[in-house]
């Protein structure tokens, strides 16, 4: 297989499965009542409006090159949780919207996957399999109970008001943690058992194994 067809089997899962994601909490919090992603034209599946110079280009790149591997993120929508109809409780569903979305295009992916099978087109097949792959891994490493990843969000609706306060106090160094934890080996450990596990349940009730 060629660069190109492997930096394609690669790319578009991940561009779609960011930009989607990105574009699902702007969605929901414009149903509930903030309408700031809307308003700076970041409510679209457009990925060029999601493109972070960094995380969508620098970082897939770079990986890609050194180990085959691709993985990225998009910009964040601006959310305005203060504009939120029930701030606290809404941050709740605009949060979760995200990993949702992941985990409905990992089905979609492996849609992609049977037909691929059915008209016997390899490339399809391995770039659902990234696809499913993916989705699962941003579903997944998202709900990590650590602000400000979508887990964070969640956790932080859910705590009362003053433990929700202290607790939203990691947000500045959430990503260093993040990092930290990765390097101690929490995407081996964690994520990868969960994704592997959701991937091998979704290809046994499909057929595929």
């Amino acid at each position: 297989m060629s660069d190109i067809q492997t930096l394609l089997i690669w790319a578009i899962p991940v561009l779609f499965a960011i930009t989607v994601h990105e574009t699902a909490h702007g969605w929901i919090a414009s149903k509930l009542g903030d309408h700031t992603a809307r308003m700076m034209g970041r409510l679209t599946l457009n990925p060029i409006k999601h493109i972070d110079p960094v995380g969508t280009i620098l970082v897939p790149a770079f990986l890609f090159f050194t180990s085959g591997f691709i993985f990225g993120w998009a910009k964040p929508v601006p959310i305005n949780f203060s504009a939120l109809r029930s701030p606290k409780q809404d941050m709740l569903w605009v949060a979760i919207a995200g990993p949702v979305s992941n985990f409905i295009m990992s089905i979609l992916w492996l849609i992609v996957i049977i037909f691929a099978i059915n008209f016997n087109s390899q490339i399809l097949v391995d770039m659902g399999q990234v696809g499913v792959q993916i989705n699962l891994v941003l579903a997944v490493l998202n709900l990590l109970p650590l602000p400000p990843l979508d887990g964070g969000r969640v956790v932080s609706s859910l705590l009362p008001g003053r433990l929700s306060y202290q607790y939203d106090q990691l947000e500045p160094y959430g990503l260093y943690i993040l990092l930290g934890l990765l390097f101690l080996g929490v995407f081996n450990s964690v994520i990868l058992p969960i994704v592997t596990a959701l991937q091998q349940l979704m290809y046994s009730f499909s057929g595929l194994i």
